[in-house]
């Protein structure tokens, strides 16, 4: 499965590595491609990855999902 997620508070390359390794750290997830321009993550998991669990570690990284 593919997931879009918009992400509000990355402003350089340390934060996409923070939320590339948040997201890769859930077990399911087999990749993360984040874009500081676009602002988002698209995330490529299994289908026992929730959005709600993905939104958890984004949060937890000090990051916020929008929309």
């Amino acid at each position: 499965m593919k997931t879009t997620l918009k992400i509000d508070g990355m402003s350089c390359e340390h934060c996409v590595r923070h939320v590339t390794e948040a997201l890769t750290g859930i077990g399911g997830v087999t990749s993360a491609s984040v874009n500081l321009k676009k602002k988002n993550a698209v995330v490529e998991h299994g289908e026992g990855v929730t959005l709600e669990t993905m939104k958890a570690a984004i949060t937890e990284a000090g990051y916020e999902v929008v929309a």
